[in-house]
């Protein structure tokens, strides 16, 4: 049985066995005495998110007091909620984690964090995302009508906080109050003071509910907030500890003052593969997530290697999807500041990775401006490569090209970090990269449509690809209604009779020259149908994209006749 602790509320039992009541007190803090017995197992949590999960006991099987790290700590420690020590045993100091419990490493969820760095007892809020974005956010919390009426952004609420009905029909009172989250020094938004989000009526009470849904101040800012978390309860030093308690015959304590939060020690944390294949692990399953495109930003070999294999690569071996396209950029280092030799390491990257025509690779990086933070920055075009086949989408179908004068225009582009010139294209072309390409007067642009797809075939262009990927999504979604269904004539003839008109579109859409459907007997053999299986053969003629263009030029005489010298020459 794993024991949650939450914030502010006693610890009574564990593995229903009485203890010491203890609470927790400060951020992230927690002092108590546990019976250590064979398959006990006790599970910190902060504001109903697992901050740490598992501790289990490694040591002997005897009760032991305990305490973690409070919040200000964390960073001295890596981020990482450890044991201090366990009490009478001196030798298990903070930095040995020796004290019958067994630490395991939460790194990857506590770097994604910031906490905050206010003077009062309890810790309040932290960030919801790493950074010095994080840094800029200030949380202001107004709890008591007599301060409301002198609060900066009392217009952003009808009234004052009072009691909300809820708590009041349980005998309670004070629990409402005002919550609002501010970009404070216009890093998020360009404009200090921004009211990024505003919680109104929120309630201190852990039971409290509005219209049949949690009111709970800690629990709506977790549901909705997209830049914090509510931490612990927002209460000054020496108070009686009320929020987050029942809303039965409780006065919940109101602070006579505009509680204000200014987050900090966030940092820009770089994260390494292992937790950036964890995030990307979430779009494996097509069953749980449907995807189109993957981007996989400045990845690098090791990584964009792994998406491929995991998510995009067709072996059915591999578990794969087949049903989305990764779009990969060469190292920053191949393309910028690197006169003379682009050519060359883009192709020795391109060699490196894995073919596969599920795989896009463009050909370098540009400038832009970042207007978070007021400067320009280098990217990686892979997301402006992916764009433009959502544009693509959007403006016409799936399986046109996205290259080209006409939809392969690259938006918000200072400038490349290497402009490729023909014999570069052709070199890169050969090996599957798709330049982007500067041309005086006329923009940056996709100039090529080639899949990583090592040998020959329809599937070494983007457009084929996507084609087959948007069919074959149509059809199985169709085909998941003859599941369970009676294989007989009249089920292939529904069958065909689905898939048919279908084509037909895609074909008077451009996307096909023709096709053919096969759902009868001679797939649906004897043996097929006594295997409980159903067959469908779908022959499907691509349309191909332009890719080379040859113009021949003829001068006549004056008085020739242009019947008699067309298809002479």
């Amino acid at each position: 049985m794993a024991f949650q602790i939450s914030p502010g509320v006693n610890v009574s039992e564990i593995d229903n066995t009485t203890v010491v009541p203890s609470v927790l007190t400060t951020a992230g803090a927690f002092a108590g005495t546990f019976p250590w017995g064979p398959g006990n197992v006790l599970k910190l949590i902060s504001n109903e998110i697992d901050l740490v999960k598992y501790f289990a006991p490694r040591g002997p099987d005897t009760d032991s007091t305990v305490s973690f790290f409070t919040a200000s700590n964390f960073l001295s420690y890596g981020n990482n909620l450890q044991l201090v020590r366990a009490v009478g045993d001196a030798s298990n100091n903070a930095t040995s984690n020796n004290s019958g419990i067994q630490i395991l490493n939460e790194s990857e969820f506590e770097q994604a964090y910031l906490l905050s760095n206010n003077s009062d007892a309890h810790g309040s809020f932290m960030g919801r995302y790493p950074g010095v974005l994080g840094n800029s956010i200030e949380v202001q919390v107004c709890a008591k009508t007599s301060t409301f009426a002198t609060w900066d952004y009392a217009n952003y609420f009808q009234s004052a906080p009072g009691t909300s009905d809820y708590v009041e029909a349980a005998g309670g009172s004070n629990d409402e109050m005002h919550i609002v989250v501010i970009d404070r020094d216009a890093a998020i938004t360009g404009v200090a003071g921004t009211v990024l989000e505003t919680y109104g009526y929120v309630s201190k009470a852990i039971d409290a509910k509005l219209n049949g849904v949690t009111n709970y101040y800690k629990q709506v800012i977790f549901n909705q907030s997209k830049w914090v978390y509510a931490v612990d309860p927002v209460e000054y030093a020496n108070t009686v500890a009320t929020w987050g308690h029942t809303a039965a015959n409780t006065t919940f304590f109101s602070p006579t003052t505009i509680k204000v939060v200014s987050l900090a020690n966030g940092s820009d944390d770089a994260p390494s593969n292992g937790n950036l294949e964890m995030a990307y692990d979430i779009f494996s399953n097509k069953e749980s997530v449907d995807i189109s495109l993957v981007l996989t930003g400045d990845a690098d070999n090791t990584l964009q290697d792994y998406i491929i294999a995991s998510i995009a690569n067709p072996d059915p071996l591999t578990n794969a999807r087949r049903d989305c396209v990764v779009f990969v950029s060469p190292p920053q280092a191949a393309v910028v500041n690197n006169s003379g030799s682009e050519t060359l390491d883009v192709k020795d990257w391109a060699d490196g990775i894995t073919h596969s025509s599920y795989v896009f690779a463009d050909s370098g990086w540009k400038y832009q401006f970042d207007k978070y933070n007021n400067t320009y920055r280098w990217i990686p075009l892979n997301a402006d490569t992916a764009g433009l086949c959502v544009v693509t989408d959007a403006i016409r179908d799936p399986w046109f090209s996205p290259a080209g004068f006409g939809r392969g225009q690259i938006k918000n582009c200072i400038k490349l970090a290497w402009n490729p010139a023909k014999l570069d294209r052709d070199t890169l072309y050969s090996a599957g990269v798709n330049p982007v390409v500067s041309f005086p007067g006329q923009g940056v642009v996709l100039f090529g449509d080639k899949t990583l797809q090592s040998k020959p075939s329809a599937f070494d262009r983007i457009n084929v690809r996507r084609l087959f990927i948007q069919i074959e999504k149509s059809i199985a979604n169709a085909a998941k209604f003859q599941l369970f269904e009676q294989n007989d004539e009249t089920t292939r003839a529904q069958f065909v009779a689905l898939i048919d008109p279908y084509l037909r579109q895609v074909q008077g859409r451009r996307g096909i020259t023709d096709y053919k459907v096969v759902c009868d007997t001679t797939n649906n053999t004897p043996g097929v149908i006594d295997a409980n299986q159903f067959v469908g053969d779908i022959y499907i003629k691509p349309t191909r994209s332009i890719n080379f263009i040859q113009l021949n030029f003829v001068a006549v005489a004056t008085g020739v006749d242009f019947t008699t010298i067309v298809g002479t020459v």
